[in-house]
């Protein structure tokens, strides 16, 4: 057993820590520990992402995939307090952060934090926006899943967005969204980092 993010239960000694992010105006509380991705600070391609998403606000219904301790679900979450976000990951000490952390900043009443490999325990079909920092190292084939199969997820008008780093596959993820959904749009470039976006016609 490694201590890799993406696994389900990393071995690597416990070491939490508590700080406070400045995220689109709001001021949040996030508690991070060893074995879960970017344990010491938003990582950048998160904080891009979160710059450039377009979310309508209450018809919003958002899942947000491989969410690790939280910091995507938990910032739109605080940032539209009247919208509804799922949060799945498959390591389970990143959700249990990820539950901590919705409630520390008052969100947990519009969260449900799950276990999920990708899709395999999500049912809803009707989600407005699916969201995704994939975890890359998990392997190519994980994030083709998390894009193809994201279109029987997403409701008509619905949008999948993405970040990946352009040498970490952008390029053939955003040939594959073009594939599936017939349609994908650069949102930002920042520093080799792609937001990507597709949209369910």
């Amino acid at each position: 057993m490694t201590d890799y993010y993406f696994t389900e239960n990393p071995n690597a000694e416990h070491d939490e820590k508590h700080w406070s992010y400045e995220l689109l105006g709001h001021k949040l509380n996030f508690i991070s520990d060893r074995g879960v991705f970017s344990k010491n600070t938003i990582d950048f391609g998160t904080r891009t992402l979160l710059e450039a998403i377009q979310i309508a606000g209450s018809a919003e219904k958002i899942l947000d995939v491989g969410c690790g301790y939280g910091p995507i679900g938990i910032s739109l979450a605080k940032i539209f307090p009247e919208i509804q976000v799922q949060m799945t990951d498959v390591n389970e000490r990143a959700l249990g952060l990820a539950k901590r952390n919705a409630v520390a900043n008052s969100v947990e009443k519009q969260t449900q934090i799950y276990k999920s490999d990708a899709y395999e325990n999500i049912d809803d079909t009707d989600f407005t926006t699916i969201i995704s920092n994939p975890p890359v190292r998990a392997g190519k084939s994980v994030v083709e899943t998390i894009i193809v199969e994201a279109k029987s997820h997403l409701k008509a008008g619905g949008q999948l967005v993405i970040v990946l780093q352009k040498k970490q596959g952008a390029p053939s993820a955003k040939k594959l969204m073009q594939e599936t959904f017939g349609n994908v749009e650069v949102l930002k470039k920042n520093k080799g980092y792609y937001i990507l976006r597709s949209a369910h016609e």
